[in-house]
């Protein structure tokens, strides 16, 4: 999938800069795939539902909103009203499914329950209309008192050149958990993720709401902050995983951790300079890893930060992961497979924890780097047929 770890990089109040698509990678395809809006939520009828395709037209590299049809249409300054907002909504049907489409792009699918989102035009860095996107985890965002959440997607018809055809989507919970909400993908299989075990949502906020150093996360009835997040908001400790990253590299200041990846096997160890240290196999090394902050562990960024080099990236998304799951102290080998081994620790990211143990396919987005041993709720095809997004129970 396109930039999935790039995409949540500086997503906030400020515009957000999606990935930029080298020339090579533009064409002139533009077929739709059918996109399918199932409203089961049980507490918002359809008329109080609405829909936002946005994101980056794969194309012409502009950042658009997509209309019922399938088009691109791209972002303008004009589009935004007298309340100096655009209103890119497309509502639900008043019963039964929403049939839409979606072009070539990389972009994201908002459902707003209860009243419209807000997003602004604005000029980005370069002069070039872009989107002030929602931050429901910053408490002076517009958007702060509206129920909603997305799903992120990447859609390559077939034909664009210099880029491999289908579909790549998840449910993220990355910045918050709001809407329960499911993704069906058809293609060459059908294939499910995102649903919610019978009553998840209710315990998810109140497993977390009861949950040391999380419950100040949870917002009423709307959303679940993720860590991160509330670290950046005053809302979780900033100190939160320091003990256990202490742990970690007092254990690897004397034995060795040994990283698997696709690109191979890493040996690291930390150095006298207090670095994680890692040589590959065939001889190349890593940029040496300091110690991590709580922050650096919850965003997988900073000391973790996962450069697409081949080298430094796989063993930091593997150490993203066994941070956050609580499983680096336990073993010499990485990354870990047994999902029942994973948040045993009392220092762990339970926000994970907890979403991953209420989903029916374990699989959940609680951090950028929950991908890593294919714990993530991610479902990719290379002959879409169609997808489907559902609201599920509340």
């Amino acid at each position: 999938m396109l930039g999935r770890r790039s995409f949540l990089a500086g997503v906030g109040a400020a515009a957000l800069a999606l990935p930029t698509v080298p020339a090579w990678a533009r064409g002139t395809a533009q077929a739709t795939l059918p996109l399918t809006i199932v409203n089961e939520s049980g507490e918002f009828a359809g008329s109080s539902v609405w829909v936002y395709i946005v994101g980056t037209d794969l194309v012409s590299n502009v950042q658009c909103r997509v209309t019922p049809d399938g088009t691109a249409v791209p972002v303008s300054l004009s589009d935004n009203g007298s309340d100096g907002f655009t209103d890119y909504a497309i509502p639900l049907a008043a019963s039964g499914p929403t049939r839409l489409n979606l072009p070539t792009m990389s972009g994201r699918v908002y459902v707003a329950l209860g009243q419209k989102l807000r997003f602004k035009a604005v000029a980005d860095g370069a002069g070039r209309a872009a989107l002030q996107y929602p931050a429901g985890w910053v408490e002076s965002d517009p958007n702060f008192p509206v129920l909603h959440d997305f799903v992120e997607f990447t859609h390559v018809a077939p034909g664009t050149p210099n880029l491999r055809p289908g579909m790549y989507c998840n449910t993220t919970m990355v910045d918050q958990f709001s809407v329960p909400l499911a993704i069906r993908l058809d293609g060459e299989r059908s294939q499910t993720t995102g649903t919610l075990s019978d009553g998840g949502r209710n315990r998810i906020f109140a497993d977390l709401a009861a949950q040391e150093d999380f419950g100040s996360l949870v917002v009423d009835d709307l959303r679940v902050i993720a860590p991160g997040h509330g670290l950046d908001s005053g809302r979780f400790r900033d100190d939160y995983f320091a003990a256990y990253v202490d742990e970690v590299w007092n254990r690897y200041s004397g034995t060795d951790l040994r990283v698997e990846t696709q690109g191979g096997g890493f040996t690291g160890r930390v150095n006298g300079a207090g670095e994680f240290a890692f040589t590959k196999d065939t001889g190349e090394t890593t940029r040496p890893f300091p110690k991590p902050s709580t922050r650096d562990v919850l965003f997988c960024d900073g000391a973790l930060a996962a450069p697409n080099d081949g080298v430094t990236g796989p063993v930091a998304a593997v150490l993203g992961a066994g941070f956050n799951r609580s499983i680096l102290h336990t073993g010499s080998t990485q990354p870990g497979t047994d999902p029942g081994s994973f948040y045993g620790h009392a220092v762990t990211n339970h926000y994970a924890r907890v979403l991953h143990a209420n989903t029916v396919d374990g699989k959940a987005y609680g951090f950028a780097f929950d991908d890593v041993a294919g714990f993530a709720s991610y479902l990719e095809d290379p002959a879409p047929t169609s997808v489907t997004v559902t609201l599920t129970p509340f």
